[in-house]
C-alpha cells in the first residue's frame, strides 16, 4: 500500500494545516515525507483574525525548521473545524469551540468573535489555498489511504473536543451550500435534562452532551479521567460513559438510517485513546434496529489513527 506522501509529485513542497478546537498543527511535506511539524494551542484571544495570523506564523516557523523558503510552498491544504461562513466566497470559521459570541458568556470563551477570519489572509500569502471541513478532509484521506478504501457509502466521525462528521454517498463526498454538510454534532437525539449549552448556541445537541469539552463542563472531570474511571469499573463513571455512548450511538444510527451507509470510521482523541472500550458500546446502539437499514453496517477505528486530519489536509493538495 502506498504512503500518503507518495501522492505528491517529485519536487513539490506543501503545507498541511489542521485547525481544531484545541490545537493547530502545521506540517511541511514533500514526497520524502514530513520535513517539519509544529503544534500549539489554538488562538482564542485578540482580534478575529488571530487564528489566521497564528497559522501564517506557524507556517513560517515550520518552513524555517524544514529549511524551505515560504515561496517554495506549492499549495496550502487547510482542514478546519466548522461550521463555515462564506464572506465574498472566502471561508471564515464559526466554530463553537473558537468563537465566543455564538453562545455568549455561558461558554466562557475569551473573545467576542462571531467568526474567525481564515481564508482571506492565507490567500494574501499563498497562491493555492484549499480549505475544507476537518472531518470532510479526514473522510477523503480515509477513503484514499485508510479504513474507507473502496467504500462508496460511508462516513468519518470524530469524537474529540467536538463531534464532527464527513459524509460520502454513492461515491460522492458531500459538501453542502457552505461546506457544512455533516454537522451531525449539532443535531438533537433526545431531550437533555441538564440543558447543556453548546458553543454554537444550541442547548442539548449531541456535541453539548458528549464532546470531550462538554463532558468536563457537565461532570466536572476531564474526558480522559472519566473514561479511565469507567474502565476501572467506577459505577458513576460507567453510567455517564454508557449514557454518552447512547447519545453518540443514536447520532450514528441516524446517519446510517438517513444515508444508507455501509461503514463509519471513527477517530478523534476521546475515541482513539479509549477505542477498545468505546467501540463495542457504540456498535451496540445499532443492534436491534431495523435490519433493512443496519444489516452489514460496520463501525471501525480510523485507519489513519490520530493523524487522520493531518493526512486530510494533505489529501486536499496531493
Amino acid at each position: 500500500m502506498s504512503r500518503p506522501f507518495d501522492a505528491l509529485a517529485p519536487g513539490r513542497s506543501v503545507a498541511c494545516v489542521d485547525i481544531g478546537g484545541t490545537k493547530v498543527s502545521v506540517t511541511i511535506a514533500s514526497r520524502a515525507g514530513r520535513a517539519a511539524h509544529l503544534a500549539e494551542p489554538t488562538a482564542t484571544t485578540g482580534t478575529h483574525d488571530a487564528v489566521a495570523v497564528q497559522v501564517l506564523r506557524m507556517i513560517g516557523l515550520a518552513c524555517a525548521a524544514a529549511g524551505i523558503a515560504e515561496e517554495k510552498i506549492d499549495a496550502l491544504g487547510v482542514a478546519a473545524a466548522g461550521p463555515f461562513v462564506r464572506r465574498d466566497g472566502l471561508v471564515e470559521l464559526a466554530s463553537p469551540n473558537l468563537c465566543g459570541a455564538l453562545a455568549g458568556r455561558g461558554r466562557g470563551l475569551p473573545n467576542d468573535w462571531h467568526t474567525a477570519v481564515l481564508e482571506r489572509p492565507l490567500r494574501a500569502r499563498f497562491h493555492d489555498v484549499r480549505v475544507a471541513n476537518d472531518c470532510v478532509a479526514a473522510l477523503i484521506a480515509e477513503r484514499r489511504w485508510g479504513a474507507l478504501q473502496g467504500i462508496d457509502h460511508c462516513a468519518y466521525v470524530t469524537w474529540s473536543t467536538g463531534i464532527g462528521t464527513g459524509l460520502c454517498v454513492d461515491g460522492h463526498v458531500l459538501q453542502g451550500r457552505n461546506g457544512n454538510a455533516g454537522h451531525a454534532g449539532h443535531t438533537f437525539v433526545n431531550d437533555d435534562p441538564q440543558s447543556s449549552l453548546c458553543g454554537c448556541g444550541n442547548f442539548g445537541d449531541v456535541e453539548a452532551q458528549v464532546a470531550g469539552s462538554a463532558l468536563e463542563r457537565r461532570f466536572g472531570v476531564d474526558a480522559a479521567t472519566l473514561l479511565a474511571a469507567a474502565q476501572a469499573g467506577e459505577a458513576r463513571a460507567s453510567t455517564l460513559v454508557d449514557d454518552a455512548c447512547r447519545v453518540l450511538g443514536r447520532a450514528l444510527y441516524n446517519l446510517v438510517a438517513t444515508l444508507d451507509l455501509q461503514r463509519i470510521s471513527l477517530g478523534g482523541s476521546v475515541f482513539w485513546h479509549n477505542r477498545e472500550f468505546l467501540l463495542p458500546r457504540l456498535r451496540a446502539q445499532l443492534h436491534g434496529r431495523p435490519p433493512a437499514l443496519t444489516a452489514g453496517v460496520t463501525l471501525v477505528p480510523a485507519g489513519l489513527g490520530l493523524q487522520v486530519v493531518d493526512y486530510g489536509a494533505l489529501a486536499l493538495v496531493a
